[in-house]
């Protein structure tokens, strides 16, 4: 699973050349925290390139009102490429998790820079390709994974998440004490659960002394734990005894 882009942010990819290019073609924007930058279904053309901030890309889903949220996109993220390639309707919507500044580029005047510049073009080809097998990967485990697994699995993602971004974190290493700030809601949407089931799964994480829960956050106590639970290595009714049989020594 995973909700946050693997390789390097598209600009930051760029020589610096590039990067002064692809900015020159648009206009600088802010966006105040909730906004939808883009929405699923239109049928705008520009893409977005992220300078400052966080956003959520999420999709309606067969439950009503309810939407799946895809991926967690940050500084340097390029966004709504797709439609700008094909000028097909938007396939998701994005939507601001605080201020945000980013630059807004025409997507006819895009495309020419892209047919201009090979090199820039191949970078978003390869970002295309990672989210597509990332959204092949995440159809998988909401078919073969247990709420409990994919909770697990995005609290020990999210809690990877260097401190400057949205959520305090320990930049590839987790360490107790580290905070994801989302609320429940929040989380169920990140792996297509509902509350019920994602409150139910907290409370076991609670009881074995995985997690600890506020408002809108989640404090991981175990990561180690957390990360045996994501990988199917712990059983949901005994944890603490799966890690023990782990770590015979005791130590983690």
């Amino acid at each position: 699973m995973g909700l946050l882009d693997d390789g390097a942010a598209f600009a930051r990819a760029l020589t610096t050349q590039e990067n002064e290019s692809v900015m020159a073609l648009g206009t600088r924007r802010e966006y105040a925290a909730n906004v939808h930058l883009l929405t699923e279904g239109d049928r705008s053309r520009h893409v977005v390139i992220i300078l400052r901030g966080w956003v959520t890309v999420s999709v309606s889903t067969d439950r009503g009102n309810t939407r799946l949220i895809l991926g967690l996109r940050g500084p340097g993220e390029l966004l709504g490429e797709m439609a700008a390639l094909d000028s097909h309707p938007r396939s998701a919507t994005v939507r601001a998790l605080g201020p945000i500044e980013a630059q807004v580029i025409d997507g006819d005047t895009f495309r020419r820079f892209l047919a201009m510049n090979p090199r820039v073009g191949s970078l978003v080809m390869r970002q295309l390709t990672s989210r597509l097998r990332s959204a092949d990967q995440e159809r998988s485990a909401l078919a073969s994974l247990t709420v409990l697994q994919r909770l697990a699995g995005r609290l020990d993602e999210l809690s990877r998440v260097e401190p400057s971004g949205p959520y305090a974190g320990a930049g590839g290493r987790p360490r107790p004490g580290v905070v994801v700030h989302l609320a429940q809601d929040e989380l169920a949407a990140t792996i297509g659960a509902t509350r019920e089931a994602v409150a139910k799964a907290l409370r076991l994480l609670r009881t074995q002394q995985v997690v600890r829960t506020g408002n809108r956050l989640v404090e991981i106590l175990d990561p180690v734990l957390l990360s045996l639970l994501a990988e199917g290595h712990a059983e949901a009714d005994g944890p603490r005894a799966a890690q023990r049989e782990e770590n015979p020594g005791g130590r983690v």
